[in-house]
């Protein structure tokens, strides 16, 4: 049995309110098929069904989430059930239980107003308790824990991607769009820099129907005296935020570089700042979403009164 061959199966458990939904919407995200709340003499049925026609891995590990409300929970026979598959060839099966203390367990369920399962007509912390008396053999069989009282849900979810990545080496998509913001706002857009602060190419005659793609419009935009500190500055904004983003487990990152009309200043800043990310190791992808619209000087004329620059 080759390791191609065998199926990558992933139980998690734990207690309820530490976290369950959030690591199985994770695990979806990166990559693996998602189930929860199973009933488990199901799951060999499960194992041999082929995924659905829409996906194109035959081999996609399986993170099967379940607690305390799965139908015929029963731990100690769980377990046993759990073993038997383990022992089967082209399986390889492990456990994550979701841990947390008891007090922040009950202050999350006072803040959402919900009701512990367990304890639907007496107070969260004797469910709380049940639950933990309930699941100590899956606490001390499990593969992993994860004691989430002091994690945020991003905490959470950094966890789960460290631990469970299929691709440790999958990075953030880096998209920059340049766009006018007098033909509206894109949308989507994370971080979102404003250049109308400079030299407005537009009122240049002869630089009026170039765009910021030509030599000559990206030379007088570069002249302004503001251009190198706020390109330097912008760009150390984005050599620290994507790396973190990416640690974050941030799939998409949508950068929008806006001038008056989305043709001259906007589209060389976003040349230029996509030429120097790459230089510092990013990919990003750019689009010139205005590029091609036709110069309006009623679009530019409302800001010529403010230094030609189109603030």
């Amino acid at each position: 049995m080759t390791e191609s061959s065998t199926k990558r199966v992933l139980l998690i458990t734990g207690l309820s309110g530490a976290g369950k939904s959030t690591a199985l919407k994770t695990m979806e995200d990166i990559g693996w098929e998602t189930v929860d709340n199973f009933p488990f003499h199901l799951v060999e049925n499960l194992l041999n069904t082929p995924p659905s026609s829409s996906r194109n891995d035959n081999n996609l590990p399986l993170a099967l989430g379940f607690d305390s409300r799965t139908r015929g929970f029963e731990p100690n026979k769980l377990i046993d059930s759990i073993k038997r598959l383990q022992e089967k060839p082209g399986y390889l099966i492990s456990t994550l239980f979701l841990d947390c203390a008891g007090g922040e367990l009950e202050r999350r369920y006072g803040e959402t107003r919900r009701r512990h399962p367990l304890a639907l007509d007496r107070p969260a912390k004797e469910g709380i308790a049940l639950e933990r008396t309930l699941l100590a053999p899956f606490r001390r069989w499990a593969d992993h824990i994860i004691d989430t009282s002091d994690l945020t849900a991003n905490d959470l979810q950094r966890e789960i991607r460290q631990h469970f990545s299929l691709d440790k080496d999958a990075a953030t998509t880096i998209t920059i769009t340049s766009f006018g913001f007098s033909r509206g706002l894109p949308n989507n857009i994370d971080l979102l820099f404003d250049v109308r602060f400079l030299a407005n190419p537009f009122w240049d005659q002869e630089l009026k129907q170039k765009t910021g793609l030509d030599p000559e419009v990206a030379e007088y935009v570069s002249k302004d005296p503001s251009y190198p500190e706020a390109i330097e500055k912008i760009l150390d904004m984005l050599k620290f935020l994507l790396p973190r983003y990416q640690e974050a487990g941030k799939a998409y990152v949508n950068i929008g570089i806006g001038c008056t009309g989305g043709r001259h200043r906007s589209v060389h800043v976003a040349e230029r700042l996509s030429k120097d990310l790459r230089a510092a190791g990013f990919s990003p992808n750019v689009l010139h979403r205005n590029l091609a619209s036709p110069p309006l000087e009623a679009l530019e004329s409302m800001q010529k009164s403010n230094g030609n620059r189109g603030i």
